[in-house]
């Protein structure tokens, strides 16, 4: 895999994966502008804590554009990527390759461009992105074991590391150095995803930081543990306890690009929840299902889904817990029709109607015993005259077997945006389109940067 890493070039990638970056990298510098909004006020604290670290200029905030050290730009723009459960996920891994990674490699390029005179093109950018979504996936689809860390936020960074790593034509020597020191500095446990806290989208972006301070590390020449993956008490065996690197070795050896296995989130809500959300879209659409005519539903998953979004609905939720608990979720469809980025006004979560409805909803296993599987999902809903309605997914809107279309992700890409901190204009988010669907082309990163930022009025 460090092999893979220090050696992949542009050239390497099929136009499919070109194609797949550009898709995933818009929606997740989409999903990124969204969370510097009023809707995530949390926003406000992680700015101010990364402005009390220390001053520098080598990267920014997007939307507002605070010039930051690089480090602290990646934990802001982190936090704002991961913050509403919106942004891509790599369902066989159970990571979301891109939070940690678009953070700190966009903030990685500012960087090398203000610091060290060296602009990144959009070509290093995309190979550089390619490198790190592998290593970060490749990790994950590994682990054989119920999650006890946070895996997006521990494999995104080992991943943002190799593609730092790679931006900067590290050897093999610096690379490994460089992932020894990021693994020496991982954060982030399932604690927070049990109790439903903001701290979960907090570990992403204090992982985000860490990738960007450890290869400064590195680079300095600081000796890093080595066998920082299989070693007694490395990264596979220690975090992940048990482990089959079999297929991730396959995967590798024949070339398959794993951004080309990454899903888009439809909802802003965990994933797992996604298949569930979809089915009763479509039943609620056909029958006319609401509130007032459901008497029960049945939700028939596999193990991770009840881990992740098997909560019970409480009085005075916060939103992370909210975006996490199918009972309020699927009882937002019913009521609205769709959960979006305004399902978590206060008083949507404190609505009495959801809160009567959920101990109306029950989750009940299915054959399915692996322990990273999402799907497959079967629905039973019983209406109050005693009919009873079924579906079924074998895959989740939005992923590799049910893909967005152009239209569906514009209308992803908008529905972010409108609801940004700073407005944009159409014609400004026409000319942000344009150049992620032409990245390859693009001379200096940091000309992307600036379509991310409003100036203030």
């Amino acid at each position: 895999m460090l092999r893979h890493a220090q050696t992949l070039r542009f050239d390497d990638l099929g136009p499919e994966a070109v194609a797949a970056t550009r898709v995933f990298l818009m929606d997740s510098l989409a999903v990124g502008i969204s969370g510097s909004g009023p809707q995530v006020p949390l926003t406000a604290a992680i700015r101010a804590s990364a402005a009390s670290y220390g001053s520098g200029a080598s990267a920014r905030a997007w939307v507002t554009g605070e010039p930051l050290p690089a480090p602290s730009a990646a934990m802001v723009n982190g936090w704002q990527i991961h913050s509403q459960e919106f942004d891509c996920v790599h369902m066989p891994a159970v990571v979301h390759p891109m939070a940690v990674i678009a953070s700190a490699l966009i903030a990685a390029a500012e960087h090398k461009a203000n610091v060290d005179q060296a602009p990144v093109d959009g070509r290093a950018l995309i190979t550089a992105l390619n490198v790190a979504v592998d290593v970060a996936t490749l990790l994950g689809i590994s682990g054989r074991a119920p999650m006890r860390f946070f895996r997006p936020a521990m494999c995104g960074a080992l991943g943002a590391t190799a593609g730092i790593a790679h931006l900067h034509g590290a050897d093999a020597v610096l690379m490994r150095n460089a992932l020894g020191l990021t693994y020496s500095h991982l954060s982030g446990t399932m604690q927070a995803h049990v109790e439903g806290s903001p701290t979960l989208a907090l570990q992403i972006a204090l992982n985000s930081r860490a990738a960007l301070s450890c290869w400064e590390l590195a680079r300095h020449r600081f000796p890093a543990p080595q066998n920082m993956l299989e070693g007694p008490f490395g990264y596979l065996p220690l975090i992940e306890g048990q482990f089959d690197t079999g297929p991730a070795l396959a995967r590798l050896a024949a070339g398959e690009s794993q951004m080309l296995s990454v899903s888009h989130k439809v909802f802003p809500t965990g994933g797992a929840a996604h298949a569930a959300q979809d089915m009763l879209m479509e039943l609620r659409a056909a029958h006319g299902l609401s509130l007032d005519n459901v008497a029960r539903i049945e939700l028939l998953a596999p193990p991770l889904v009840h881990r992740l979004v098997g909560r019970p609905y409480v009085a005075d939720m916060q939103t992370s817990y909210a975006r996490l608990c199918l009972p309020f979720l699927l009882g937002t469809v019913l009521l609205d029709g769709k959960v979006g980025l305004s399902a978590y006004a206060p008083e949507k979560l404190a609505d009495p109607r959801l809160a009567a409805f959920a101990p109306h909803l029950q989750l009940l296993p299915n054959d399915c015993n692996d322990p990273n599987a999402l799907v497959p999902q079967s629905l039973r809903v019983t209406l109050h005259d005693g009919s009873v309605l079924h579906s079924h997914r074998d895959a989740a809107i939005g992923s590799p077997q049910r893909p967005l279309s152009r239209d569906q992700q514009l209308e992803k890409f908008h529905h972010c945006l409108d609801h940004a901190a700073r407005p944009f204009q159409a014609q400004h988010r026409s000319t942000l389109i344009s150049h992620i669907d032409h990245l390859e082309d693009i001379a200096d990163v940091r000309q992307l940067v600036d379509l991310l930022i409003v100036e203030a009025p």
